[in-house]
């Protein structure tokens, strides 16, 4: 079977040349302080203290109105895609500073009114005894309120904006799926880890990263993969031993906390990050959460999102570039396409003509493939030829 580019796989090696020089960039950026535009919303990182404090400003404006026979109600922060900002110079996606009111004597928002107070009470019972939980345990603490766990989720997502905070500030935690494992040590809750030394498994990213500390690394880059067959078989390969770095997946779309692990990762170490995504609508979509943070929790971009992290694959032009055979292609459905569509919208891909080229040679070929496909040159191409093939020539978006 033909391989790309006349390689094989014992005659590359990789050349961190174009990795180091993209590295000593961001650190030489990295200096300037972060300014948000005008009309953002940046929230903070609070301790317990201080949101104790805040839960106790919002239950007394809302004392006072009755008091004052005013029609009580709250204002939250809207996060609807139209009170959305793109920061350009920052390139994140960020919230903007209009609100909506919930007053508690209508009868279309006092069941949110009395959802949003039910949440900040238990978020002031979770700070008080220094503890976490998650946001199914939310729900199940006033199952006749809630009626149903999409609508005490929705009010988790709307408190840590009204409390000008981050989720994890809160103390409600999101269920994590995503993994780790390479050229770092990390000490969590008083153990230490080495994610060298975990077997073939890697370490579960833990929701409460607030008792995460990054202790050592000699990594010189990070690599996400959307899934974790990629991670699979990187693990076996130990492949960190020979590339030093560190390994980690969301097993597909992005939960907050391997977006916050990504983000913390790459603002310690100071390290590039690079994504193996799927060809397709979908890969590209996982790739930009992790890039520019969603417009759900865009409040959180500036802590979950890094712009830093570059698109290294699989690219639409690789399935040529790479000879990957027609058969491993798959066809893109109508739904793919204005998926596909979509993205093009966005300001940041628009911005990137290499993505947005990228995404429209996927439309006008029709054409997608998964990370897998990669195995048709054989099962160790994406670890011998590919990865390090498309690190030492720089070819990423």
């Amino acid at each position: 079977m033909s391989k790309a580019k006349g390689a094989t796989p014992s005659d590359i090696s990789i050349d961190l040349g174009k990795v180091r020089e993209l590295r000593d960039k961001m650190r030489e950026k990295s200096k300037s302080k972060f300014k948000p535009p005008k009309g953002a919303v940046i929230v903070e990182e609070l301790p317990t203290d201080k949101v104790h404090k805040r839960i106790h400003e919002q239950g007394r404006q809302l004392l006072l109105q009755i008091e004052n026979k005013s029609p009580p109600e709250i204002y939250i922060p809207q996060r609807s895609g139209d009170n959305i900002i793109y920061d350009e110079e920052n390139d994140l996606l960020l919230l903007g500073e209009g609100k909506s009111s919930r007053a508690l004597l209508s009868l279309s928002t006092s069941q949110d009114v009395a959802r949003s107070m039910r949440v900040l009470e238990l978020v002031h019972t979770l700070v008080e005894k220094d503890i976490h939980a998650t946001k199914r345990e939310i729900f199940y603490n006033d199952v006749n309120l809630f009626k149903d766990q999409i609508n005490s989720d929705k009010i988790i997502d709307d408190i840590p904006p009204l409390l000008n905070t981050t989720r994890d500030s809160t103390h409600i935690v999101a269920s994590a799926k995503g993994m780790a494992i390479g050229r770092l040590i990390i000490r969590d809750s008083g153990d230490t880890i080495d994610l060298t030394k975990l077997g073939s498994g890697g370490w579960s990213i833990t929701p409460f990263l607030d008792k995460i500390e990054i202790r050592e690394s000699d990594a010189e880059f990070i690599l996400v993969v959307e899934k974790d067959a990629a991670l699979i078989r990187l693990s076996e390969a130990k492949w960190w031993n020979k590339y030093p770095c560190i390994i980690l997946t969301g097993k597909g779309s992005a939960d907050i906390a391997t977006r916050s692990f990504l983000r913390k990762l790459v603002k310690n170490l100071k390290i590039p990050a690079f994504a193996l995504m799927d060809s397709d609508p979908y890969g590209s979509y996982i790739y930009s959460v992790y890039l520019r943070g969603s417009k759900r929790l865009s409040y959180e971009s500036p802590f979950l999102a890094t712009p830093e992290l570059k698109l290294l694959g699989v690219l639409s032009r690789d399935l040529d570039s790479y000879q990957i055979p027609r058969e491993c292609w798959l066809k893109m459905t109508d739904k793919d396409i204005k998926r596909a569509k979509e993205m093009l919208k966005e300001p940041f891909v628009q911005r990137n003509k290499e993505w947005a080229d990228d995404l429209k040679l996927m439309i006008e070929l029709k054409r997608k493939a998964e990370i897998q496909a990669l195995s048709s040159h054989g099962f160790e191409f994406l670890t011998e030829t590919y990865l390090p093939q498309k690190l030492s020539t720089g070819d990423w978006i």
